[in-house]
């Protein structure tokens, strides 16, 4: 086996600095408990954060036309130190539906395999992820890779149907295009072959894997155009998208429609974009020299660069056959020659940094957001305090007439604020049904019934004018939604600071700004899938068929599957921001009402016996200086977690050797 190379080193690295600030954020929480500083508002943030990072995966997606050699690259890239094929690799199409290699701690080795039969239903593959029952499982023998390699052969499938039956599953249309069946055997006229499987996933425990890693292999453009999951979700989701042509066949047509239609987006020459011209052996020529090898394969990331419309440094020269045999082997010279570092020089120099920087953003918006609140109570309290401190100052050499008109005074003003209390309850009332009506404008029922209406109007209507009309009604409603969304979200915001305003000015707090709401990452999700539909609409009605309505059929709820995703976590966003507005509003009136019982507690302590006096400021001294030194470890603690955020990775010896 080979030492571990840069890319499995860094990609350890950043596995360790996960788990480092994880570990950091629970030190946090258990001392926020220890001070008596943890409510339920601090445990569900808390929460939130650490399953974040836990959470975390980083998403690779292989995007190729069959025969590219995109499994080779797969095993030649990440699992070359298992010193064998894991996947299946050999002439011709090898990866026949979409396969994800990830690792779950909670389920033994094995490859899951959902039936292709599941086409005929209207559930998404997502969907059929919460239902094990509908998957077919085989359990991955580690002990031996040619029994393991001979399970995970299963993804290559296909089996002999009837065309009626390949055309109810949308993988046979009027034309060959676009579709995943095979061609009409006139051998056997009216069967073709179909893959036997819809998706495949792999749970695998490989050291790369079990840091957070999930590696997503799809099949072509027929795959792609006939699989909705890939095209709404898991392409559009990946963190970084490979796309692998072969130096022997160029960019073809088909490579072509597969980079535009599914893969360049707004923006080709994003970070995560990354194109390999695979197979470069085929130009290794033994009667040329080095240079001129070198400066044929130059012209060919040009061109291929040209013709994608992306800059030639994202495009990456290699020979993943070559690189393995180089790996198992121990090959250094050849694997310098197959180019294979360079790619995963890029991989790690960019890919796993740009992904820690995303999340060490989010990460430290989200415990800074945790310590103002935190901060903000300490300072009401050290407010408080000293507050009361100056007043018993005051009593100094007083006699009683004096400390009884004072207790008389901060009586009135227990009850004055007590009265106020009214207003707040007022006031919660009123932030109640503005949360109802808010979270009923974006709830799963407004979009249910939208949905089921425009699913009943889709299936009266099999043609384009009436699919198009319906559609185009399903995505005005949703956007009308966020609006009123936006729109409530505003008028609570501006309620919420209003009161904030007037009670910083009738009890002498700090002035706290409540946090705003925006829709704009959900509405923009949308405006992503209504884009996709408009796209696809055209290539999947440019004849009307049979087969090419079950597909937009599947489409649709596969849009309207992506869709309740957003409203889902819109929701629980949502959720979260109420509580961000209204919660320190209470812990401001709940602190104030307790230091105002205090004042009076101590002001008639002192009325029942003057001696008290000096006893009770010392106890405030106390109590103020026990609140600085909270003050000074909560921004010591955070200034902790920024450290490990913003800290250099710690790459293992074995990768700086």
């Amino acid at each position: 086996m080979v030492a571990p190379r840069d890319l499995a080193a860094r990609f350890e690295a950043y596995g360790d600095w996960r788990r480092r600030l994880t570990a950091s954020v629970s030190r946090l929480h258990e001392w926020l408990r220890e001070q008596d500083l943890a409510d339920a508002q601090v445990d569900a943030r808390v929460q939130r954060i650490v399953e974040r990072l836990q959470q975390d995966k980083l998403v690779v997606a292989f995007v190729a036309e069959f025969s590219r050699g995109k499994s080779e690259l797969i095993n030649a890239i990440f699992f070359a130190d298992f010193g064998a094929r894991l996947l299946p690799s050999s002439a011709g199409r090898t990866t026949m539906c979409p396969t994800e290699l990830l690792y779950d701690a909670a389920c033994p080795p094995s490859i899951r395999l959902l039936p292709i039969e599941t086409r005929s239903k209207d559930g998404t593959v997502a969907e059929f992820k919460n239902y094990p029952d509908e998957w077919m499982s085989y359990p991955l023998d580690l002990s031996s890779g040619e029994r393991m390699g001979a399970t995970l052969a299963r993804v290559s499938q296909v089996k002999r149907v009837p065309v009626d039956v390949a055309r109810s599953y949308g993988l046979y249309g009027d034309s060959s295009g676009g579709d995943l069946a095979a061609t009409l055997d006139r051998r056997d006229e009216g069967f073709v072959d179909i893959p036997c499987w819809r998706h495949a996933i792999i749970n695998f425990p490989h050291p790369l894997l079990q840091q957070g890693l999930v590696i997503l292999d799809t099949p072509g453009l027929n795959a792609i155009g006939t699989e909705p999951e890939l095209t709404l979700n898991l392409l559009p989701n990946a963190h970084a998208i490979l796309f692998i042509l072969a130096a022997d066949a160029g960019v073809t047509k088909t490579d072509l429609e597969v980079w535009h239609q599914h893969l360049a987006g707004d923006d080709p020459a994003a970070p995560g974009r990354i194109v390999i011209l695979n197979k470069v052996d085929g130009l290794w020529d033994d009667l040329k020299s080095d240079a001129a090898i070198d400066a044929e394969i130059e012209r060919q990331v040009q061109a291929s660069a040209q013709l994608l419309g992306v800059s030639p440094s994202q495009v990456y020269a290699a020979s993943a056959q070559k690189a393995l045999l180089a790996k198992v082997n121990g090959d250094d010279a050849l694997l310098a020659r197959s180019r294979l570092p360079l790619l995963e020089a890029a991989l790690s120099n960019k890919l796993i940094p740009a992904k820690r920087d995303i999340v060490g953003a989010a990460a430290t918006t989200d415990v800074h957001a945790l310590g103002d609140m935190v901060r903000s109570v300490l300072d009401a309290r050290a407010v408080g305090l000293r507050d009361q401190l100056q007043e018993l100052v005051a009593l100094r050499g007083k006699n009683q007439d004096v400390v009884g008109h004072m207790m008389d005074r901060v009586h009135g003003e227990k009850e004055s604020f007590e009265r106020g209390l009214a207003r707040y309850t007022a006031l919660r009332n009123v932030f109640t049904q503005q949360t109802n009506e808010l979270l009923d404008t974006i709830g799963l029922e407004a979009l249910r019934s939208n949905a089921g209406d425009t699913r009943r109007e889709i299936e009266a209507s099999p043609f384009t004018r009436g699919v198009r009309n319906a559609m185009g009604e399903f995505f005005r409603k949703i956007h009308g939604d966020f609006a009123t969304a936006a729109r409530r979200a505003a008028e609570i915001h501006d309620m919420m600071r209003a009161m904030y305003v007037r009670f910083a000015k009738e009890h002498g707090v700090e002035t706290f700004s409540p946090p705003s709401f925006s829709v704009l990452k959900y509405q923009k999700e949308i405006e992503r899938l209504e884009r996709a539909y408009n796209t696809h609409f055209n290539t999947l009605w440019n004849m009307v068929s049979k087969a090419k309505f079950a597909l937009m059929r599947r489409f649709f709820e596969t849009i309207a599957s992506r869709v309740r995703h957003v409203y889902v976590v819109a929701n629980r966003d949502v959720e979260a921001w109420l509580k961000a507005v209204m919660s320190p509003l209470e812990t401001h009136v709940r602190e104030h009402h307790v230091q105002l019982r205090r004042r009076l507690d101590s002001i008639r302590r002192i009325h029942r016996a003057s001696d008290e006096l000096e006893e009770r400021i010392g106890e405030l001294d106390q109590q103020c200086a026990a609140v600085d030194v909270q003050i000074l470890a909560l921004t010591a603690r955070l200034a902790d977690i920024d450290f490990i955020i913003e800290a250099a990775d710690s790459l293992p010896i074995a990768a700086n050797a």
